[in-house]
């Protein structure tokens, strides 16, 4: 049975996570869980799944979670904040980490559950894009194997099963475009966030879907990529795709490509990463072909994106820059959720961020978390 660790239990990955357990309650246990202030919905969780430790962010959100699950049947342990996030990552019942938790604060449980030997379902590409080396040596070091969520990264890595990875040619990511695609880059100047949030075929959190709209999340699956499959850049190539049913395709030498196909269900990379290498039924909608009758791809538009110009500039500098490219953008974001920079002003502010910063090369983790410290006050 896979005993889970799940970072990020209210959020979109987190919440399809547990759907995937509830189908398959023989195969897989919840036992330890980490949110952050959604409560309402954590409580709910912990009721129903029973994990043996729930971590918030906290401590006055571990004392309302006390609260509010006084009197109930479950009698497991409450922490909060970084020290809780460690020893949810790190639970000594569990075997797989689920890490659904949004942005680079994934970085240090994911390589706390690696030191621990667990096995890392990668749903939190900010951790390869900020300290990728360091992730990817450590899991190296332990033996852990990293199985990817994201929809592109795990159709890439069900397009090379049982192939050679020094046949590969290159690495085709897939693209929606995101909620502006019909927009010009003149029309984008007064778009709102409720317009941003509006994705036009995937149902994600926030973040992931103003990322996605400006690019950037093409350009951070840019990156995770190159670390996962230890491909060049020149070998990872992005095109615009809006249906979404092909989630991303490996071309060969020998010029043949592999595609993997399907609705757009996040269900379905969670649970194929989850029950690796074996796969279970699932109930979720099939993928009707005729139904959609044509497939459509464009060719990438750097200067309609220039976020994901920027990404593939960054991860080729190396260094730290990804770091800082990364905190930069969660801090625009952030900022454009609140009302208070427009849309087009991120790719302003993480430019401007970026341009400013002297890379470190082969940084260590400390480094790391001093770039991001800076990026972000920088950004804001």
């Amino acid at each position: 049975m896979k005993r889970i660790a799940l970072l990020g239990s209210t959020g979109s990955i987190g919440t399809s996570t547990l759907e995937v357990v509830r189908q398959h309650p023989e195969d897989y246990q919840v036992v330890s869980m980490a949110a952050g202030a959604n409560i309402d919905l954590l409580v709910a969780q912990v009721n129903e799944f029973q994990p043996e430790l729930v971590s918030v962010a906290t401590e006055a959100a571990a004392k309302e979670l006390k609260v509010r699950l006084d009197g109930n049947q479950w009698r497991g342990e409450i922490v909060y904040g970084e020290e809780g996030l460690l020893a949810a990552a790190s639970h000594p019942s569990a075997n797989f980490v689920m890490t659904a938790i949004v942005g680079s604060v994934g970085v240090a449980p994911t390589l706390a559950a690696i030191e621990a030997g667990k096995t890392i379902g990668l749903a939190n590409k900010e951790t390869l894009v900020s300290a990728g080396h360091i992730v990817m040596e450590a899991a190296k070091k332990n033996n852990v194997a990293i199985i990817p969520v994201d929809s592109e990264h795990s159709a890439i890595f069900q397009c090379m099963q049982g192939e050679r990875r020094e046949d590969v040619s290159k690495i085709i990511l897939t693209a929606s475009g995101g909620s502006f695609r019909h927009l010009t880059r003149e029309q984008l100047a007064n778009v709102t966030v409720q317009d941003a949030l509006a994705h036009p075929n995937w149902s994600m959190g926030a973040k992931i879907t103003i990322d996605s709209a400006t690019m950037m999340n093409k350009g951070l699956e840019v990156l995770e990529a190159h670390w996962l499959f230890q491909m060049p850049y020149e070998q990872i190539e992005c095109i615009l795709h809006h249906e979404s049913i092909i989630h991303s395709m490996v071309e060969y030498k020998d010029r043949a490509v592999m595609a993997q196909l399907g609705t757009p269900d996040m269900k379905v990379p969670i649970q194929y990463a989850l029950s690796y290498p074996a796969r279970l039924p699932l109930a979720t909608e099939p993928l009707d072909l005729v139904k959609f009758g044509t497939l459509n791809f464009r060719k990438m538009d750097f200067e309609r994106y220039p976020m994901l110009q920027l990404a593939y500039e960054c991860g080729r500098a190396g260094g730290t820059l990804p770091t800082v490219m990364n905190a930069a953008n969660e801090i625009a974001v952030s900022r454009f959720l609140r009302g208070e920079i427009s849309f087009i002003e991120i790719e302003n502010v993480v430019h401007s961020v970026c341009d400013k910063h002297h890379i470190r090369t082969n940084p260590t983790l400390a480094e790391i978390i001093e770039a991001d410290a800076w990026a972000r006050r920088e950004a804001q």
